[in-house]
């Protein structure tokens, strides 16, 4: 989406990579942040309830594409990880780190192949983030199940949190829809 507004204003490729890189940043602020603040409010079950990291990362592939939405999915986690490990309660937890990885990545590259088709028709980002709801909790389930005999997290596992984050994952399929379609209002707007 952001790509086809900095098109549209015939965007130097420094300022193209400026933007993208600014808001990938804000992205994976938020997405270090928010969880805290699940946290702090409802404890450790609230992040598996709500999956606070996963909003910021739907909403920027469906901003950024899939190229730098894969690169905030991959980077959320980590940096989450680094920030929290200095403070003695590292989240995700190390054993969830890899898998967090995989799951936003996949997260924030199927909405960020929506991007484009997204600034076109703005309502498509109800099934970007749909497709990629499905996708990235099926894969944390098939990693789970590849990997469930070398790893502390079993397929049985992974799937109870899949059940536990279901509420939060709707939530988010309405909510990631109407903050983009906010944002393309805004970016329209601006242009006039």
């Amino acid at each position: 989406m952001i790509e086809n507004v900095l098109e549209k204003r015939s965007a130097a490729f420094k300022t193209k990579i400026a933007v993208k890189t600014l808001i990938s940043a804000a992205v994976v602020a938020l997405a270090v942040i928010l969880p805290q603040i699940v946290h702090a409010l409802a404890g450790a079950a609230g992040g598996v309830k709500w999956l606070p990291m996963y909003l910021p990362v739907l909403i920027g592939g469906c901003l950024l594409g899939w190229k730098w939405g894969l690169a905030v999915g991959v980077l959320s986690p980590l940096a989450s990880f680094a920030i929290t490990s200095m403070f003695g309660d590292p989240m995700p937890a190390a054993a969830r780190l890899p898998y967090m990885i995989v799951e936003l990545a996949v997260f924030a590259g199927i909405t960020g192949l929506f991007s484009k088709k997204i600034s076109e028709n703005v309502w498509t980002a109800f099934a970007a983030v749909l497709f990629a709801a499905f996708g990235g909790r099926l894969v944390f389930l098939a990693v789970a199940a590849m990997f469930q005999s070398v790893s502390s997290l079993s397929a049985a596992a992974a799937w109870s949190q899949i059940q536990s984050g279901l509420f939060g994952l709707l939530l988010q399929i309405t909510i990631v829809p109407v903050v983009v379609m906010g944002l393309s209002i805004a970016l329209r707007r601006e242009k006039r």
